[in-house]
């Protein structure tokens, strides 16, 4: 609803990545004196281009007293609006609640922008201090029954109004999300709804926060560089390199990512240290320490079954998906269900494939779980010929930038892209760049932030500083994080094909903020449904492996000589090989995901373990040795961040895309004349439409799941 959507997101810390934190980032603590606003650059619009955040003036101990100050206005201005004594209208009631906030929502931007991608313990005690106060901040606004009776008046007048289609959409939204946050609930159940949000949003924090410590403390440590043996001299240097950052000279670092799956698993020899690496993987918040998170996990399942009950939902999972494209748990549910069993029987032949190697070199053991990705890069290498220290050096990171992110959004869109170094940045790895349209106008700024670091969320992720806007004219700035291995002083930054793909899906996001032409910031850019928005991004990886592309990026980093063809085809044909995994390890992960929030409100508490080991039984995806992307204890994604019961929405995105890219494909593939169509039925509408009819409007039909089967090798 109006800006108060942006503050939900942001409380939910967008696309929910989990931090990392380094001792070494604390440079101060939570403030307690409110500096004057002339001496608090978050208090006042930016004047650098596109209103870029100024991180070069701004300090943590602004963020508290800005946050206090943007609440209080917003508060102020709602209230001026539901005061209002002349009848409800669009534009004294809908249009002026998508012009407050200002404040709010620059500071919420800014500091969940930062606390994701560089963290420390100031920013963290600040988020705790101040997610709580953001809860009951919304709850006041949404459950004000004057502002509610207003925002009515206007939707229940709405087709009486000669409202354009947009505006149409507005209203419907705004008030949808107010009867979903509880506007029609008694006063006794509003004060209940208070308590559970404030309390929601206190435990999804406090999972965040120790999720952050646990991964740095997971961090396994190896005294031996023998054991090693395996990884790239680029690899070892960069341990040594994250081991001497926590002052741990002559020893090598092996860091926690935020997956299962580590990416050394695929290169270590040492079958002893693969599985330790595991382990520490699958366990890092499950010691009976402070950094463990199964108790809370218990009691947000719980309560947020309460809150469903309380609007009246059998479960979250149906009160979460009532707004999405799937509609109903069972909906997501089949899509997932129905491609188990061919993926888990492809997941079981790659097994037998690479216990026979096992077999083969008299191993004498299982294979288990820390084996797979070892074993896999071999069975890869025997049926193609194929292994990544064939592809890195011709993936070079700045060059896959250019050559391939860029080039491909200039073939299809016409936009270009010009380095701008006197934009600050808050971290000095970071490059900022000015986007400009086709016909030489200013579009966006686009921030990169692409080295993993320990006070960054592990994953990749796009979000935006500044929302495109069109009552105030407002261009979009738009960032990318990731967390590519940053390569020892002087080496390049080499990445595997896996990398590529996902600078690829992140620019996708970047674009659907970039092209946003919406009037209203709160159905702008990438404000949809979390199983439609990541489907620009999952669509734009498809260009990553466009032949025209590829070779334009597909550069050798010392000769610049490009990748033979024979190696290009190689990569071609092993595409879809250990398909079974990548989809098990994923299905595992999102059915989990609705298992926990398909509880009803009655349900005791649960035992996590024992209800993980359950679930992942009953959907028939308990392969022990393809263990879910992401256990319970550290899902990030659905207990600290924005995708509780919506972990499904990557594939259901899945089929959208694959099914997008046929059309492409039926009418001549990578052209300026079908990016100028994507753009215009897709990129550029923001939430502004039925998100299937808009889908429809552009493919001329439902999307069909076959292209993703076929896609997966899964047919």
């Amino acid at each position: 609803m109006s800006r108060t959507v942006v503050l939900a997101a942001a409380i939910s810390l967008a696309l929910a990545a989990c931090t990392g934190k380094s001792p070494e980032t604390v440079t101060e603590t939570t403030p307690t004196a409110t500096p004057a606003a002339a001496e608090n650059p978050l208090l006042t619009p930016s004047t650098l281009p596109f209103g870029a955040p100024v991180f070069d003036k701004i300090k943590d101990a602004d963020y508290l007293p800005a946050f206090e100050e943007g609440m209080k206005q917003h508060l102020a201005e709602m209230r001026k609006i539901a005061d209002n004594a002349e009848p409800a209208t669009f534009g004294n009631t809908i249009e002026a609640m998508e012009r407050t906030g200002e404040t709010l929502n620059r500071v919420s931007r800014i500091f969940f922008g930062l606390v994701q991608a560089d963290t420390n313990e100031a920013r963290q005690k600040i988020q705790e201090e101040v997610a709580p106060k953001l809860a009951a901040h919304q709850d006041e606004i949404a459950l004000d029954p004057k502002l509610f009776a207003r925002v009515k008046a206007v939707y229940d007048a709405r087709a009486t109004l000669k409202l354009d289609p947009e505006q149409l959409r507005l209203v419907e939204r705004d008030y949808q999300e107010m009867v979903r946050a509880g506007a029609q609930l008694s006063d006794a159940d509003k004060d209940v709804m208070r308590k559970l949000n404030v309390e929601e949003t206190t435990l999804s924090t406090e999972f965040h926060n120790k999720l952050v410590a646990a991964a740095a403390a997971g961090a396994v440590q190896v005294d031996d560089k023998a054991k090693l043996d395996g990884l790239s001299e680029g690899d070892i240097a960069s341990a040594a390199q994250d081991a001497a950052a926590r002052k741990l000279e002559g020893k090598w670092l092996l860091a926690l990512q935020n997956t299962t799956q580590q990416p050394v698993l695929a290169s270590l020899k040492d079958r002893e240290l693969r599985a330790k690496v595991l382990e520490a993987s699958e366990t890092r918040t499950e010691h009976g320490d402070s950094n463990d998170t199964r108790k809370i996990v218990q009691r947000l399942a719980q309560l947020r079954a309460q809150k469903a009950k309380l609007l009246g939902f059998d479960t979250y999972a149906a009160y979460s998906l009532a707004d999405q494209m799937a509609i109903t748990p069972d909906k997501a549910l089949k899509l997932l269900t129905d491609t188990v069993p061919a993926a888990t029987a492809k997941a079981r032949s790659e097994i037998v494939k690479m216990q026979a190697v096992i077999d083969q070199q008299q191993g004498g053991f299982k294979l288990a779980a820390s084996d797979w990705d070892f074993y896999a890069e071999q069975v890869r290498k025997a049926e193609f010929d194929l292994d990544e220290s064939q592809i890195k050096p011709y993936f070079e990171m700045d060059n896959v930038l250019h050559n391939g992110v860029f080039y491909a959004a200039t073939q299809m869109y016409g936009i270009t892209f010009k380095e701008r170094k006197d934009i600050p940045v808050y971290n000095p790895d970071m490059k900022v760049y000015e986007v400009f349209d086709k016909d030489g106008s200013s579009l966006a700024l686009f921030y990169t932030d692409y080295f993993k670091r320990d006070s960054k969320s592990g994953g990749a992720w796009m979000d935006v500083f500044v929302e495109q806007d069109g009552l105030t004219g407002a261009k979009p700035v738009v960032y990318n994080v990731c967390n590519f291995t940053k390569p020892a002083a002087g080496q390049p930054a080499l990445l595997s094909f896996d990398d590529v793909t996902t600078m690829f899906h992140e620019f996708g996001h970047a674009l659907h903020g970039m092209f946003s032409k919406v009037k209203y910031p709160s159905i702008a850019g990438t404000s949809t449904s979390r199983d439609f928005v990541e489907f620009p991004s999952q669509f734009n990886e498809h260009w990553a492996s466009d032949p025209k592309v590829f070779a334009n990026y597909a550069k050798h980093y010392k000769t610049g000589e490009p990748m033979p063809q024979a190696l290009v085809d190689k990569i071609k044909k092993a595409g879809k090989f250990n398909s079974g995994y990548a989809t098990t390890e994923y299905l595992s992960a999102a059915l989990l995901d609705l298992a926990w929030h398909t509880l009803p409100a009655d349900a005791p508490l649960q035992d996590v373990d024992k209800f993980e080991a359950d679930a992942l039984k009953k959907f028939k995806v308990d392969l022990a040795e393809v263990p879910p992307r992401y256990r319970t204890s550290y899902f990030d994604h659905i207990w600290g961040g924005g995708y509780s019961a919506g972990y499904y929405a990557y594939f259901w995105s899945e089929v959208l895309d694959d099914d997008a890219f046929e059309w492409f494909k039926e009418h001549g593939g990578m052209t300026a004349e079908n990016g100028q169509v994507f753009r215009d039925k897709i990129l550029s509408r923001g939430n502004t439409v039925d998100l299937a009819t808009l889908y429809r409007d552009f493919r001329g039909k439902d999307p069909s799941v076959e292209p993703l089967l076929e896609n997966r090798g899964l047919k």
